[in-house]
């Protein structure tokens, strides 16, 4: 038996089978955006460093030009023009740095906002699931932002580096006694490097974390914004939105507090060294072992070689970079879902099978060992308290989730091997909360894997119940959603058409019509059977209603199918009766109860009855949905039209009938 590769358990944020994750996922990350911008990465270094080589060149032709105009000599003007040469050059160089800096970091963010946005978004609902809304916005807006200026500031780092390192080999050139003081004072720089580099490290990640959280509470906030101002808690809500405000600033004080130190502790330790140096280069110009032209080199080369302020710049930017392409790295590590080559039989009636199917989430099983067929052309209703596992059953055949363990087959073919398009195209899914893509009412409806035209558009709308509000809007199909406000219900109405526009063989409503009025309701119901693609209809249910026009009902139970047959036949078991009960309900008040207990034509999970009557082993039981759409026409209504119990609807025009398990 083919066995899906499983899901990983959520609530795992740092690892990914597919993705980056952790310090190696952010070097990845990084390394990558420094290849695709190899060039003007190498131009950045390469203008750094023919700053950095005018910048050691320059003190000793000043010192060398001192000495000529104190001399007196003739030569002093061609040296004075080659420092002003330089200088200009530093100009000019540093005027491109600027310019690669900018574009560089601009670049880099696009391409790394682009790819991690698109990784997210391959991930699914997954990445949703892992991370809170305001949080994953932050990691792949301020956090990416702030990781597209490390390869900028590593190409910086470059130079930087050699400014000290080539200003202590010049200080050494010019004289040797100056160096061997300088040289004393440095182990006390590089302790004063390593400690800033520790103590940002942690500061950093830890304030981009409170960040994240201020974020997720503030997109909280604005999805309910109805329900604060109902409420009139706007001030509590503020409160709470802003509540890890002081240990952000504490977190921004402890980064300030280490960087001042940093700088504090070389604005002393550098004008020692620099002392030190002028001390001895003085004595020995007053020997005459030195000319002063040459003391102004050494002290310049002195300050070049002390420059520990533009490291620990420099540093503390790759450190936050290197922070903020971490956070990045572990929202891309979410496994992007793959698609497999196989298409599906071009006359495969949407059969539908979960054979041994079981989903884990966060150490709970949600799914256990589920066997179920649904046929093609057949409408089962997925019933059960919440929680019970609807929802994880209806994601499956889409792959908006994988499970764990076990194979969901469509006509025969494992989902997970199925082509992209082709899956995207035959399996399409409605829900009760629709988002509603697009710019205008006809581009909502026509989101999807490809695009229909508009007579299938409007065709979509009436069959949801949807084109007569939407022709009453200011300018009908072409109206802006901005200046469309939907109620519940019409934006319900909306996701239907969206998905009967998209209608493949396998169509899946996940509570679609629970915001419907019982008269729109009961059009939709005619609609999926007369103006909607024919095919298989899984229906996540929670009215009695949905589940009384479904062909066959699954009733689940803690992750696991308890029972399927006809609705009627099931209504006679009190325990399926109190699923719809209210709380505190007794199951017979609930209308249209029946009697009896033992229903012929019902499997249940542990009766001992197989679907060939015989006694069932031990094996898990094999439940089988059979369609009755050949009994459309033969309704024989005995309920009242607003009679929500078992048997026919009379505004269906067809009779609810089924095989058993």
């Amino acid at each position: 038996m083919t066995t899906q590769r499983p899901a990983p358990v959520a609530g795992d944020r740092t690892r990914g089978v597919d993705g980056p994750s952790g310090s190696g996922g952010a070097r990845s990350l990084l390394t990558d955006a420094v290849r695709e911008s190899a060039g003007r990465t190498a131009a950045l270094v390469a203008a750094g460093l023919l700053s950095a080589g005018a910048a050691i060149a320059l003190p000793a032709l000043l010192g060398r030009s001192l000495d000529l105009v104190l001399a007196g000599a003739a030569e002093a003007g061609p040296w004075l023009a080659l420092c002003a040469a330089l200088v200009v050059a530093d100009i000019l160089c540093d005027a491109a740095s600027a310019h690669l800096t900018g574009t560089l970091t601009a670049v880099s963010a696009a391409r790394i906002r682009r790819r991690a946005l698109g990784r997210v978004l391959a991930a699914g609902p997954r990445a949703a699931e892992r991370f809170t809304g305001g949080d994953l916005v932050t990691r792949l807006t301020a956090n990416v932002t702030e990781a597209a200026t490390t390869p900028a500031t590593a190409a910086a780092a470059v130079p930087a580096l050699v400014l000290p390192v080539g200003g202590l080999v010049a200080l050494a050139v010019t004289d040797l006694w100056t160096a061997a003081v300088f040289v004393a004072g440095a182990p006390l720089l590089v302790l004063l490097v390593r400690a800033f580099t520790r103590e940002t490290s942690a500061g950093v990640a830890e304030y981009q974390k409170v960040q994240g959280n201020i974020a997720a509470r503030l997109v909280e906030a604005l999805d309910g914004a109805r329900t604060v101002a109902a409420a009139g808690t706007w001030e509590r809500e503020r409160a709470r939105i802003l509540a890890p405000l002081p240990e952000l600033a504490a977190r921004g004080r402890h980064m300030w507090h280490v960087y001042g130190r940093a700088v504090a502790r070389g604005a002393v330790l550098l004008p020692l060294l620099e002392t030190g140096v002028l001390a001895v280069g003085g004595l020995r110009v007053a020997a005459g072992e030195m000319s002063v032209g040459e003391l102004l080199a050494a002290l310049r080369y002195a300050a070049l070689a002390a420059g520990v302020g533009a490291v620990v710049g420099q540093l503390s930017g790759l450190l936050r970079g290197r922070a903020a392409a971490r956070r990045t790295a572990e929202a891309m590590a979410v496994p992007v879902i793959a698609y497999g080559k196989r298409g599906l039989p071009a006359d495969g009636p949407g059969r539908l099978e979960f054979r041994a199917v079981s989903v884990v989430r966060d150490g709970r099983t949600v799914l256990g060992g589920v066997d179920l067929v649904v046929p093609g052309g057949a409408t089962l209703a997925l019933v059960g308290r919440s929680g019970s596992g609807k929802t994880a059953l209806a994601r499956l055949p889409g792959r908006l989730d994988d499970p764990d363990a076990g194979t969901v087959f469509l006509d025969g073919v494992p989902v997970a091997e199925i082509e992209r398009d082709v899956l995207r195209r035959e399996v399409a899914y409605a829900f009760e909360r629709p988002a509603l893509f697009g710019a205008t009412v006809r581009e909502a409806i026509a989101f999807g894997p490809c695009e229909p035209s508009m007579t299938e558009v409007t065709g979509a709308a009436r069959a949801a119940g949807a084109d007569a509000f939407v022709r009453r809007l200011p300018d009908g199909y072409a109206t802006p959603l901005t200046r469309a406000p939907l109620s519940g219900g019409e934006a319900q109405r909306l996701g239907l058409a969206r998905a009967f526009a998209h209608a493949g063989r396998l169509l899946v409503l996940d509570d679609a019509t629970s915001s419907l009025d019982s008269v729109t309701e009961r059009q939709v119901a005619r609609a999926l059977l007369y103006q909607v693609r024919p095919g298989t209809r899984l229906v996540v249910a929670h009215r009695v209603s949905s589940a009384a026009r479904a062909d066959l009902v699954a009733w689940l139970d803690g992750g696991r199918v308890r029972a399927v047959g006809p609705h009627a036949a099931l209504w006679a078991l009190p325990e399926y009766r109190a699923v719809f009960a209210a709380p505190g309900e007794a199951p017979d008040r609930v209308p249209g109860t029946a009697g009896a207990d033992a229903v012929p034509g019902v499997a249940r999970a542990g009766d001992g009855t197989a679907r060939d009557g015989r006694a069932a082993s031990s094996r898990p039981t094999e439940h089988r949905a059979t369609p009755s759409r050949s009994a459309a026409n033969q309704a024989t209504p005995h309920h009242r039209p607003d009679d929500h119990g078992p048997g026919s609807d009379p505004a269906e025009g067809h009779q609810l009938t089924g095989g058993t398990a």
